[in-house]
């Protein structure tokens, strides 16, 4: 029953709206801590400190603490954990792949003239992956709503003639013409009565619009397994100045973007008495490909010899993003004595028009005091206001509705993280603390974020080598479906992060 790759995609639609909601808006506004090895370790409390490539991520005025021109390059193996409970069923997957996350250059020019209050300039140029995408999740557990209430409560309303294969039609033309002219809902009903999950109240009436389950009402042992890879990056310009060795100021310009894949596909199986249908497999895939602009501007302030404070502010990402999505329905009954398969492939590749997304912005303020040539402690506090996330083009009444929803639904939320770095000769000791709030106000749907992080690093002349562990924690709810079969999974993720850089310095 489970088909995970489509080997043929023969035709083509352009369908009106594929229903992005408030989970979409926050996969694509979240980050999460990535850099290099040292930045890392210190949980990215760098928005006072700067001198490493990967702080200017978090303040632009970071690179003009550089003495030297420097370049670094970072690899990492990242090992996320999902235990899912479902009805009372517990199971466990993990996820551990080896990614490229960082690679940047901070390039020095040192003022000639002493007279002059800018003592220098510095340009950098950055790519970090701001989210890794790769997780995957199984869910197992016996519930009592089956997934014909998604099917049913997408057909309530469709025509039954829109259903029917006509004179010449073809499961994939009657499929595609749906996604042009009637959107994703119709779609989904069309598979649904094409697999005999659903039937007309009155069949004898081409105009009927109510449906009804052929799936008796009981228990449902379900199998839901949900798989997602990609990446969210971010390539930087970076200009700064220092002045009067005391005050730095930086700008970032950001060019970021998404590749994202997902694949959910449901099993399901009864023996309730009365039902027509007995095993449903249900897949569906999805992709994602997203541009945006954003800009950062910061600034550090040399309050004594030791002490260090730093501000930024991050603009929102404009975004512009284009999602595929490609169905397959599988399905299983009993009639007279004989046991039948349906197969709906209609192996159409919906191509959905272009719609934007407009992340939310935030503000740093951050301290750091440095204890001469022996270490450091950094604490940088970030506000991000959720509830601004806003979808486009804002007069589509799809779009609005869900705006509401996630001013209603989300909030400002606190980051707040602590770094610390201990110097023994050439080896550096270091290690940091990450609490993020969640961006619900109910905090049961997503709950706060916890994480710690160690590592050390061995100054090798003009080269450094970095190692650094991370861990974070956090709880959520994971709904299957967001009608009809709308329950839930409550999931627990860690995500291990072990991280490898290497930096040279030119002096």
């Amino acid at each position: 029953m489970k088909r995970v790759i489509f080997l043929v995609m023969t035709v083509f639609s352009l369908a009106i709206t594929n229903g992005q909601n408030i989970t979409d808006a926050l996969r694509y506004s979240t980050e999460s801590l990535n850099g290099t090895a040292r930045f890392n370790s210190l949980s990215g409390a760098f928005g006072a400190l700067g001198g490493d490539v990967s702080s200017i991520v978090v303040n632009p005025a970071g690179s003009s603490v550089f003495l030297n021109s420097v370049g670094t390059i970072t690899v990492s193996v990242v090992d996320k954990k999902n235990k899912a409970t479902y009805f009372n069923t517990t199971t466990s997957t993990s996820d551990a792949n080896f990614k490229f996350n960082q690679l940047g250059f901070v390039f020095v020019l040192r003022n000639p003239n002493p007279e002059s209050s800018f003592n220098k300039f510095t340009m950098g140029l950055n790519y970090i992956a701001t989210q890794n995408f790769d997780e995957n999740l199984f869910v197992r557990g016996t519930g009592n709503t089956s997934i014909s209430e998604f099917f049913l409560a997408q057909a309530q309303g469709v025509p039954l003639n829109l259903l029917q294969l006509q004179s010449g039609e073809t499961i994939s033309s009657l499929y595609s013409y749906l996604g042009e002219t009637e959107g994703v809902a119709a779609q989904n009903a069309f598979l649904g009565y094409q697999g005999f999950i659903i039937d007309p109240i009155d069949p004898d009436n081409p105009s009927n619009t109510q449906y009804y389950s052929t799936i008796a009402p009981g228990n449902y042992y379900q199998e839901y397994s949900y798989y997602t890879s990609g990446y969210s990056g971010k390539y930087t310009f970076n200009l700064a100045t220092q002045l009067n060795r005391n005050i730095s100021l930086g700008v970032n310009l950001n060019s970021n973007n998404i590749d994202y894949r997902q694949t959910t596909f449901l099993y399901e199986t009864n023996s309730n008495q009365g039902s027509l249908v007995n095993n449903v497999g249900f897949e569906n895939n999805l992709a994602v490909y997203g541009w945006g602009f954003s800009a950062q501007f910061g600034a550090i302030a040399k309050v004594t010899n030791s002490l260090r404070v730093g501000l930024t502010y991050d603009t929102p990402i404009w975004y512009d993003i284009y999602e595929e999505t490609i169905q397959y329905l599988d399905t299983q009954r009993n009639q007279n004595g004989n046991t039948i398969n349906e197969i709906i492939d209609p192996r159409i590749v919906n191509i959905f028009q272009k719609y934007e997304l407009r992340t939310p912005w935030k503000v740093s303020g951050s301290a750091a005091y440095v204890f001469g040539k022996q270490g450091l402690i950094s604490f940088d506090y970030v506000y991000k206001d959720y509830s601004s996330i806003q979808f486009g083009p804002s007069h589509d009444p799809v779009f609005a509705a869900e705006n509401n929803r996630i001013k209603s639904e989300l909030k400002g939320a606190s980051i707040y993280r602590i770094g610390g770095e201990y110097r023994i000769d050439l080896l550096s000791i270091r290690g940091g603390y990450v609490f993020e709030e969640s961006p619900y106000k109910n905090t049961t749907t997503l709950g706060d974020l916890t994480g710690f992080s160690f590592g050390f690093g061995y100054f090798l002349g003009s080269y450094n080598i970095d190692l650094s562990y991370s861990r974070t924690q956090q709880d959520r709810k994971q709904q299957l479906y967001d009608v009809g079969l709308t329950d839930v999974a409550s999931i627990n993720t860690s995500r291990n992060n072990y991280v490898l850089t290497i930096a040279y310095e030119i002096n």
